[in-house]
């Protein structure tokens, strides 16, 4: 496959299971906690580089055990990391809380990943890369920068609009395509074929375990995802664009794409944690499974 440059977000997930939340100058005794690889943007590249694809991270982590831990965790997947900056800030770190219901509340420290800039962008080479795809855990001009520098280059831009926020116009014109979830959609626009409207040359909704919806200016087409009992969601859009991508790097159509990622979206959350439950192309699912 042709290669993908993700831009994104590199945290280590601190993750501790409490018995309730604690009010407000309360302390709760938790389980111990387990640290594992996380963010937005090292979600997405692993997921990719599992089911084949030549990919390399554009991002930053800190000089410390965390930043050890990602780049242990990319490498051991595939993933190249010669465009993940050491900063001199820790790296980003994500604090969840578990309860025995499975409901999670986090909070995150961007760390270095807010020391990601256009600078960083400029000095990638672009020969050899297909697809770039970004994602809103580093800073939004940063993220711009890169969608123009892409689409310049002859690099097709993808951007998972999560977390949600404002965009150029000219950033939007240049989307081939824009992902949401149907969370998402519906704060954008009245309709999935109203996403159009925004600027976007296509868009991708996903609809868990529906699947997804395909937005293009010749309609809307829906692609299943198998039905499963999921375990974990965790993880599953970044899984999403992660194989949308390196399928649309390897030269499939959009429709296809998504069909695809649909599968590998539904066999990640058949296993706990995020990455972790990225599967090898060998393990995705068919289009069709028993329940």
């Amino acid at each position: 496959m042709s290669s993908v440059l993700v831009l994104g977000s590199a945290n280590a997930d601190l993750v501790v299971e409490v018995s309730r939340r604690p009010g407000g100058g309360e302390t709760v005794l938790g389980g111990d906690t387990a640290v594992l690889p996380g963010g937005k943007g090292a979600n997405t590249a692993v997921a990719a580089a599992r089911v084949g694809a030549s990919v390399d991270l554009l991002g930053a982590v800190g000089s410390d055990q965390h930043g050890a831990l990602l780049r242990d965790s990319l490498t051991s997947s595939g993933v190249g990391t010669a465009f993940v900056r050491t900063s001199d800030r820790p790296t980003g770190i994500a604090y969840i809380t578990v309860t025995p219901d499975g409901e999670n509340a986090i909070v995150v420290a961007p760390g270095a990943n807010g020391d990601v800039a256009p600078s960083d962008v400029d000095a990638v080479p672009p020969a050899g890369f297909a697809v770039l795809v970004c994602s809103l855990e580093v800073p939004v001009p940063t993220v711009e920068h890169a969608v123009a520098w892409a689409a310049r280059h002859g690099i097709r831009p993808v951007l998972n609009l999560s977390p949600v926020a404002e965009l150029s116009a000219g950033t939007l014109a240049l989307l081939d395509p824009l992902i949401v979830n149907e969370h998402e959609a519906a704060q954008l626009a009245p309709t999935f074929e109203a996403l159009l409207d925004l600027g976007p040359r296509s868009a991708v909704v996903t609809l868990g375990a529906r699947g997804a919806a395909v937005v293009t200016p010749d309609g809307l087409t829906e692609v299943p995802a198998p039905a499963v009992t999921p375990v974990d969601t965790t993880g599953a859009g970044d899984a999403f664009a992660g194989a949308l991508a390196a399928r649309l790097a390897g030269g499939d159509d959009l429709v296809a794409a998504a069909g695809y990622a649909a599968r590998v979206a539904a066999t990640s959350v058949t296993k706990a944690g995020a990455q972790p439950s990225y599967p090898l192309a060998a393990d995705v699912l068919p289009a069709e499974v028993d329940r």
